[in-house]
């Protein structure tokens, strides 16, 4: 009898997570290696923000709370989604969690049953479609094509639904891309949705407050009221707010989902952290300018690697619209050899001849569901990327 679930053995260990750690142990032993695998602003937590926890450690605010939230955090959750949003949620409403991820995964666990389809639209963060199997669900996997700024069709949506369908996964501004969806490809997005009362949305808001040139963030369910009793719309502290570390995700949705999702949480992790809670209401209630702020810094940044890694031969690097992340495609670098002896003939053997030959971590772009690719994210110093960028461009100078 194997000592390991089944299930397990459907699933693999996170590829961000993995170059991350791989870069870490290369600098640790003395290697020159700029490291593009986080998904993780470089900036510091806003000083308010800071206060509020240590305010709240000062408070002896250090034991356990609701499962799902503190009140003044689902109070602030509420005006958010007000204020942001137009959406209306009550605190019944609402689950906070310890970041986003375990809100999706206590999702997925509370509504999947064995055959139930969860459909995915590629490239994807690379957590989404494991964690469908491991709540024994199945990923069905839609291909965002180059020419369509990797962003699916309404055909392509209506194609994949069958009755087997319990969610759409819907992630814009997208990790690993930065493209994000227009009010109008949303809508059309959500007309098909419409047709198919038995598909709920899961919509992953993490990159909202991300959002450049212009792009106006919208959520399906602001722009479909009809959708509201079906959808889950998730969001956190992490990306905006630069606390990655104090693991505070949230979502509102139906009451019964929620209540699901808290009886997950309750045979799991019990409470988010009490101090990452009340950091996280001086995160959604105090000021904001910060925000925008850090986006210019963001801007600047993308521009520059799209810039560059477009003067790199054999290379095509979109425009996004948001988050922190670039996905250039490749196809001009496959069939050839490094000046390191390297042969390239996907993804993962171009992201691993960079690191081993030039320093620069990146994650491969089959990890994400769409090759050749591979994921940059500029949320770190603009030198950092430069230099990081320039190695590239000699990296694919030197391919034969």
């Amino acid at each position: 009898m194997p000592f390991l679930s089944d299930t397990l053995s459907r699933v693999k260990p996170s590829p961000t997570i993995a170059v991350t750690n791989k870069a870490r142990e290369l600098k640790a032993a003395g290697k020159d290696v700029i490291g593009l695998g986080a998904g993780e602003p470089d900036f510091d937590t806003p000083e308010n923000i800071k206060a509020a926890g240590i305010r709240a450690i000062e408070e002896g605010k250090t034991k356990y709370t609701a499962v799902d939230g503190i009140p003044e955090l689902k109070e602030a959750i509420c005006a958010k989604f007000k204020r942001d949003n137009g959406l209306d949620y009550t605190p019944a409403q609402v689950s906070v969690s310890g970041g986003g991820k375990q809100v999706l995964f206590n999702a997925l666990v509370a509504t999947l049953n064995p055959g139930d389809e969860v459909i995915i639209p590629a490239p994807y963060w690379v957590s989404y479609p494991d964690m469908v199997m491991l709540a024994g669900g199945t990923p069905v996997a839609i291909e965002g094509k180059l020419e369509n700024s990797f962003k699916i069709t309404a055909a392509q949506l209506d194609a994949a639904i069958t009755p087997k369908t319990k969610w759409l996964i819907f992630n814009s501004p997208s990790n690993p891309t930065g493209a994000g969806y227009s009010k109008a490809e949303l809508k059309a997005l959500t007309d098909v949705l419409m047709k198919h009362p038995h598909v709920w949305v899961m919509t992953d808001d993490m990159y909202e407050h991300l959002a450049f040139d212009g792009f106006e963030f919208c959520t399906p369910a602001e722009i479909e009221p009809g959708l509201y009793e079906r959808t889950l719309t998730v969001n956190g502290v992490s990306k905006a707010y630069a606390m990655t570390g104090w693991r505070i995700g949230y979502a509102a949705g139906p009451v019964e989902l929620i209540a699901a999702m808290r009886k997950v949480q309750s045979q799991s992790t019990s409470n988010p952290c009490s101090i990452s809670q009340y950091a996280a209401v001086e995160a959604l209630n105090g000021p904001q300018d910060f925000i925008a702020t850090n986006n210019e810094a963001f801007v600047r940044r993308r521009n520059m690697v799209v810039e560059m890694l477009n003067a790199a031969e054999g290379i095509t690097c979109p425009t996004p619209e948001g988050a922190f992340y670039v996905y250039p495609d490749i196809a001009g670098c496959l069939g050839k050899t490094s000046a390191g002896g390297a042969r390239i003939t996907n993804d993962e053997e171009f992201a691993t001849a960079l690191l081993e030959e030039t320093g620069v971590a990146v994650v491969f772009g089959a990890a994400f569901g769409l090759s050749p690719n591979f994921r940059v994210s500029y949320a770190t110093s603009d030198e950092a990327l430069k230099e990081a960028c320039t190695r590239i461009q000699s990296f694919c100078a030197g391919l034969s």
